[in-house]
């Protein structure tokens, strides 16, 4: 891989925004990767010369097919490193992810491969996020736990790379056990405060719209109740 550890970096970070419901701009890359303006406004021409990005209408960062196999090369990295260094060190999710930043550089091919093979072939990291090039995980058409209304159950599916970049919230989740496979009850939504809280193992969690925005849900019942279509056609199929 030719390019730059600051490069890959920029285009790791691109990758993981993108896999959130809101157009990747400039502002978003900035705050996601503690950076100012300018310097990311230098790191967009850079890379859009070199053929790894291009910016679309209202500012929206693309990547190219050339930036796009290193981005997801050094997400596979980064997730399953995050995954070795949580399951087999035993090491928290806030630990884990800048240990993984900082390991992922220098990770040979085939020391992922041998990882992946040892880690039994993951499909996704400690935080739910699926790995590049494993088995996609099962599908669940989740939405961010902000969208959720009061007296829900719904089980967590995954916290974005984005809640990863902020430290505090990593550690908030971790230590309020808000983890992927996580059942809770949505107990309040409240606007006028700017927060949601539910029920999770018989303890109320508080946390900001915001951030909840970062963690996404999906409704178990929905898995498991097959559709009224399904149902008649089955039907027809005994009938005589």
């Amino acid at each position: 891989m030719e390019t730059t550890h600051a490069i890959q970096d920029y285009l790791g970070a691109i990758y993981d925004l993108a896999g959130s419901d809101k157009p990747v701009i400039g502002a978003r890359l900035a705050r996601h990767m503690h950076l100012s303006a300018p310097s990311i406004t230098e790191a967009l021409r850079r890379m859009q010369r070199e053929g790894y990005v291009k910016v679309a209408g209202k500012k929206q960062i693309r990547l190219t097919t050339k930036g796009l196999d290193i981005a997801r090369t050094m997400a596979r990295r980064h997730r399953l490193l995050e995954r070795w260094l949580t399951d087999v060190l035993g090491l928290d999710w806030s630990r884990a992810h800048d240990e993984a930043h900082r390991l992922e550089h220098a990770l040979s091919p085939v020391v992922e491969e041998r990882l992946a093979e040892m880690l039994g072939m993951p499909s996704t990291c400690p935080h739910g996020n699926p790995i590049p090039g494993m088995p996609p995980p099962e599908a669940h058409n989740p939405i961010p736990l902000s969208q959720a209304t009061t007296g829900q159950g719904l089980v967590v599916e995954r916290i974005t790379e984005e809640a990863e970049a902020d430290r505090q919230l990593l550690n908030f989740l971790w230590e309020s056990g808000v983890r992927p496979g996580s059942r809770l009850t949505v107990s309040e939504v409240a606007p006028y405060a700017g927060t949601i809280s539910v029920l999770l193992d018989g303890r109320t969690v508080t946390m900001g719209l915001a951030a909840s925005h970062k963690i996404w849900v999906y409704d178990p019942q929905q898995l498991t109740l097959p559709s009224k279509p399904a149902r008649a056609q089955k039907a027809r199929k005994v009938a005589p």
